[in-house]
């Protein structure tokens, strides 16, 4: 009897204990796997809105991440706070700032710090200015050289048609490349959404003036003077250099459309008999100068055998900082040299080492080599024009960009819009990003003022892009803007800036006007552009 006993408790009762509790530790197990382990073929979060693929965190996000990015954590809290504090349920419409938010070098991430301050500052004015709706700012990341664009363009169109985010514009963009068009492309063509590109020069990421056809970039307006019109500018504001005093040296790595475009725009008919021949070259990327010393070092010694005394550089900082160095290094028999760059050059004392200095000296007091370049903004322009002229000569081209670059340093020294980190001007970054979401929030103003509704539709938006001008214009710290009806700024200002060995610094040097001429009064368009 106690055998069939002991057969029926190991029979049943026993086993059935054990696979109980094998069963019970097995579902907590998959529980806690489940929290822990993302399935298989799913990526991980880095943040609400945020992915990580391929290494990097690609997404949308507007509640306080930094990416990553240390140098800008101050700034990501404050759009966060302005965001969930300021902005909170009200009626509001949210503009995306898309930029590489994850880069390698230092020079980068403070760089990318200016420009989300920029966007942050002109957010919080905005917003004050007791206007419907307000402006809900969030930061998209495409990753590095904006390779993930297509993801992040996914999210904003489904943010464009979620009545919560109320999506209506994308700024920033600060790199031309093939990547950042195929995103402007589709942002525009495809999803009818807004794109007011701040920072990308390229005469290729710019609707053409008096077309016949149709845009390539529907609704696409931008801010900065393209290639073209930044050479225009420094050729006025040169005299018109002969062609036997310049030598174009540019940078032929495929895919960035900056580096063409700026060649294209130095490539202009110059007076007299022909110049030196150009002098290209090849880089491995935006960042790193590989073996182009080499080149560089040749191409140099072929330039102290020419008449050229200027030359136009097409190409990125990190090679335009080499070529400097290696041209200062031939000691040309006493030559002197002027390099002439575009607007990507506005970041090149950020790449400055120590010695760089003397090197660009030649050993002496005064420089061999100084590099001027068309910058798209300073805070130095307005003073420095107006100085020592009252009355008639203080023209409002002049006076009214002054002003509004006046207030927004006593926004910034006031700390009223909280720790954003340090704030500096003169790259010119901060100056334009702030200048585009204020043509954004002035867009949305006047779309608000047509439409019944809080919120306009998106065509509402882009359609009052061509409303930017005479009594609508934006006078932005970086002068006034108006558009054309392509959406081009018409005939900005562009500052004259040189990187000084003497002094280590970069200084101020002169005004540049695409038209060879101020803008008209009042900043009214003229019907041929």
């Amino acid at each position: 009897m106690r055998q069939f006993g002991n057969w029926l408790y190991n029979t049943f009762l026993a086993n059935w204990t054990r696979r109980s509790l094998t069963l019970a530790g097995a579902g907590a197990v998959a529980v806690l796997l489940y929290w822990l382990v993302p399935p298989i073929g799913e990526p991980d979060s880095c943040a609400p809105g945020v992915e990580k693929h391929g290494g990097e965190c690609i997404g949308v996000n507007g509640t306080g991440y930094a990416f990553g990015t240390p140098e800008i954590d101050e700034v990501a809290r404050a759009i966060a706070e302005e965001n969930e504090k300021f902005v909170g349920d009200k009626p509001h419409v949210t503009v995306a700032l898309m930029l590489p938010l994850q880069p390698d070098l230092a020079a980068e991430r403070v760089q990318l710090r200016s420009e989300i301050q920029g966007a942050y500052l002109a957010q919080y004015r905005a917003n004050r200015d007791e206007n419907t709706p307000l402006l809900r700012l969030v930061l998209a990341n495409p990753g590095d050289a904006y390779a993930q664009q297509e993801r992040v363009v996914d999210q904003l169109a489904e943010m464009s048609a979620d009545k919560h985010h109320n999506l209506r514009a994308v700024t920033g963009f600060n790199l031309s490349l093939d990547a950042t068009e195929k995103a402007i492309a589709r942002l525009t063509r495809e999803l009818h959404i807004p794109v007011l590109a701040s920072r990308v020069s390229a005469d290729e990421l710019a609707n053409p003036e008096n077309s016949t056809g149709k845009d390539p970039y529907p609704g696409l307006a931008r801010i900065i003077p393209t290639n073209r019109q930044q050479a225009d500018a420094l050729a006025s504001f040169h005299g018109r250099l002969k062609d036997a005093e310049t030598v174009l040296v540019r940078d032929e790595r495929p895919h960035d459309i900056y580096n063409d475009s700026l060649a294209k725009a130095f490539s202009r008919d110059e007076d007299g008999p022909p110049g030196p021949k150009e002098q290209p070259f090849e880089s491995p990327s935006i960042t790193d100068p590989g073996d182009t010393g080499n080149d560089f070092t040749l191409i140099a010694q072929n330039i102290c055998q020419s008449t050229a005394r200027y030359v136009y550089f097409a190409g990125r900082p990190v090679h335009l900082r080499l070529f400097a160095l290696k041209l200062a290094d031939a000691h040309c028999e006493g030559k002197k040299y002027t390099i002439v760059s575009g607007s990507g050059a506005a970041t090149l004392n950020r790449y400055m080492k120590d010695d760089d200095w003397e090197r660009l000296r030649g050993g002496g007091k005064d420089p061999v080599i100084t590099v001027q370049y068309a910058a798209p903004g300073h805070p130095a322009a307005w003073d420095g024009q107006l100085k020592g002229k009252s009355g008639a000569d203080r023209k409002p081209y002049f006076t009214e960009p002054r002003a509004e670059l006046n207030a927004l340093r006593t926004l910034i020294r006031s700390g009223r819009a909280g720790d954003i980190g340090d704030v500096h001007l003169e790259d010119s970054r901060t100056m334009l990003v702030h200048d585009g979401v204020s043509v954004i929030a002035k867009a949305v103003l006047l779309a608000n003022a047509q439409t019944e509704s809080t919120v306009p539709p998106l065509k509402r938006v882009s359609d009052m892009w061509q409303r930017i001008e005479a009594v609508n214009r934006v006078r932005g710290t970086s002068g006034w803007i108006c558009l054309t009806n392509a959406g081009n700024a018409y005939d900005k200002p562009v500052a004259v800036v040189q990187l000084n060995p003497r002094t280590e610094r970069l200084e101020f040097v002169g005004i540049g006007w695409p038209e060879d001429k101020p803008q008209p009064a009042g900043c009214r368009v003229p019907s041929e552009t």
